[in-house]
């Protein structure tokens, strides 16, 4: 049988991009699907999406901002099934802008939702999954979360933290049966970068830190995500690029530094002096 038959599974970020590749391969394998998302309208059709494919699914509105928002869907949930099985803690959001042009609201929006987010999320749900005697977290961070990005550092910042607090929990987790699995993808065809927000920079003049051809399928990345949650391996780093950035940036920092200076230094060439 498969790992997801039957399991109550909240995804959010469920309305689009690699949260709706999730939701329609939980659906897939027999999971009952709870896609939540700010776009309502967006969570709606891909629970009929996955219900048409002859799945299981509800759907719901959550603002990842608002830990009342976030606690209320999970009991909800728990009580109308009995369980919360999995959450996928995946709504997330970017901003591009040297640091000297951020203002603090732009720091809030992205550190609200991608790390207060997951928190929410997580907190949420483990409170339940404490008393039912196990469950799964998912967090979705980003290579972003394990190695510097200049000009993208407040979604740097949410990332790493992510990966703190998602290693301390599964400690804490590991003698309640509550299992937590840390995502940290590269770069994937998903609407984040279409609508990323740019501070002082045309977004037409960007250039893709990868080509658009390593760019990762939102449904494989979810297929080789439910794999590694299936097998609760602690990273799920992929895909070969980013691992191998990865084990390079730990291995030697320094080898970076080159790479990271010409990345700011080429964006400064775009900015916009105002």
């Amino acid at each position: 049988m498969d790992y997801f038959k039957d399991k109550v599974t909240i995804v959010t970020g469920g309305a689009s991009g690699l949260g709706r590749a999730l939701c329609m391969e939980l659906g897939r394998r027999g999971a009952i699907v709870i896609p939540v998302d700010i776009n309502q309208e967006g969570a709606q059709k891909v629970a009929a999406d996955i219900i048409d494919a002859g799945g299981e699914a509800i759907f719901a509105y959550l603002d990842v901002t608002l830990f009342e928002n976030a606690q209320k869907i999970v009991n909800e949930i728990n009580s109308k099934y009995g369980r919360l099985d999995l959450i996928f803690n995946n709504a997330g959001t970017a901003i591009q802008g040297e640091t000297r042009d951020l203002a603090l609201h732009h720091w809030r929006n992205v550190i609200e939702v991608n790390l207060l987010g997951v928190i929410h999320g997580a907190i949420s749900a483990y409170g339940i999954m404490e008393k039912q005697g196990g469950g799964q977290i998912i967090n979705i961070s980003s290579l972003g979360g394990l190695i510097p990005l200049p000009k993208e550092i407040p979604y740097c910042t949410s990332k790493w933290a992510i990966v703190g607090f998602s290693n301390s929990l599964r400690v804490e987790g590991a003698d309640l049966g509550i299992k937590v699995n840390l995502v940290c993808p590269g770069i994937m065809q998903t609407p984040i970068h279409e609508s990323i927000s740019v501070v002082n920079v045309e977004k037409d003049k960007l250039a893709l830190p990868v080509p658009k051809k390593y760019h990762v399928d939102p449904a494989k990345a979810a297929d080789i995500i439910l794999k590694g949650v299936e097998r609760n391996k602690p990273f799920i780093i992929f895909p070969f690029y980013a691992r191998f950035i990865w084990w390079l940036y730990r291995f030697n920092p320094n080898m970076f530094l080159f790479l990271f200076r010409k990345t700011i230094r080429d964006f400064r060439k775009i900015r916009i002096d105002r």
